[in-house]
């Protein structure tokens, strides 16, 4: 009996060691494969990538043959420049080959902050070219559950090279002015994010009653603003406040973003139609004292597009605003720029010519490193 007992217990044993080995195999099997198509999908990005390059290059230079086909330079002269292509052909496969990090920059002067990041004007030590670098905090992307969103952005920008694809966050803080006077349309992406975690209960079924809203004279406490001037002020405070949160302002968003459904390039119309409102009137048209109340103001915006008659704005400035300042389907815009051009407000704008006229206003500029016409922040920057 006991040797019948010895016998089953080392049968028991060995399947039950059995078991354990074919545990383990299934669990290397399982980090075996997970690792294997990680190593597949490298491979498949890294030759994707050469292919492309490689298709660039030869669009490049195919593009400058035909020009110089139509140019009727000379021979010698056309041999000069294909050579000349091919040279920085090869420097450029040169530089993309060297991985660029933080140390090949001096970082000079910080010119934007947010939330999680930091933009900072640089000097490349190797070039001596100058740089406006962002920075994002690894911490705080981790803590806001950001970074695939940050990863997934950079990914998309880096494929897409379409028009109708919205690169841009459209508003003030990301229209630049170079020393002509002349607008440039930059965005330094995630630094100063809208903070939708707060604005959670926004969606179409869910909006609280909009009568506490209707008057937009109305302050948080209670107490009326006594003019247009003074909202004013209190609008230019409070945007500077809000320029160091980590909130950020949904003045400048379209209600289809608010409210989750499909948008397309129509949503940079209506920014244009928020950014138009402020330079004429003073203030944003939705502006209110939390992000939460714009957000009820914009998505119920018939009943809070207003404009105070100390702006005195033309009949056709208000008539663009309004073209602009609506429902997706019947904004000015959505069947290309042209028609927004077209508008009487534009009557005497001269297109084709912009570049040839002097701007209303041009900023002091010392240099290429004078950042005088940006907002001050402390030096203390962040770690990555």
């Amino acid at each position: 009996m006991e040797m019948e007992n010895g016998v089953k217990k080392e049968e028991e044993d060995d399947e039950h060691a059995l078991e354990c080995e074919e545990d383990e195999e299934d669990e290397v099997s399982s980090m075996t494969m997970e690792r294997v198509a990680a190593a597949k999908k490298f491979i498949e990005n890294h030759y994707k990538s050469e292919k492309k390059l490689l298709h660039e290059r030869k669009q490049r230079r195919s593009v400058l043959e035909e020009k110089l086909a139509s140019s009727h330079a000379p021979e010698e002269e056309q041999m000069d420049l294909l050579k000349d292509l091919e040279r920085k052909e090869t420097e450029y496969i040169r530089l993309k080959r060297h991985k660029i990090c933080a140390d090949d920059f001096d970082l000079l002067t910080i010119i934007g902050r947010g939330a999680f990041g930091e933009v900072t004007l640089c000097r490349e030590k190797k070039s001596g070219n100058i740089y406006a670098m962002k920075k994002l905090k690894k911490s705080e992307m981790l803590r806001r559950g950001q970074v695939e969103h940050v990863r997934a952005e950079r990914n998309l920008l880096a494929e897409v090279a379409s028009d109708c694809i919205v690169k841009l966050d459209i508003k003030p803080d990301n229209l630049l002015l170079d020393q002509n006077g002349h607008m440039k349309l930059s965005d330094f992406g995630l630094c100063k994010p809208l903070d939708y975690v707060t604005l959670s209960s926004i969606n179409e079924n869910e909006f609280l009653d909009d009568e506490n809203l209707n008057d937009t004279m109305v302050v948080r406490n209670g107490r009326r603003w006594e003019s247009p001037q003074e909202q004013l002020q209190h609008w230019q405070m409070n945007r500077r406040k809000l320029a160091f949160s980590t909130v950020g302002t949904p003045d400048y968003i379209a209600p289809e973003v608010l409210l989750k459904r499909g948008y397309g390039v129509e949503c940079d119309w209506w920014s244009l139609g928020a950014i138009m409102y402020e330079m004429l009137v003073g203030y944003p048209p939705f502006y209110a004292d939390d992000p939460l109340t714009t957000c009820r103001k914009i998505v119920y915006w018939k009943n809070h597009l207003t404009f105070p008659e100390e702006a005195r704005l033309t009949p056709e400035a208000k008539n663009l605003i309004c073209r602009l300042l609506c429902d997706a389907e019947h904004r000015l815009g959505t069947r290309g720029a042209d028609e927004i051009k077209a508008h009487p407000w534009f009557k005497d704008v001269a297109w084709d010519k912009l570049y040839e006229v002097d701007a209303a206003f041009k900023p002091q500029v010392n240099g290429e490193l004078d950042t005088q016409n940006f907002m001050k922040f402390d030096e203390a920057r962040y770690d990555s």
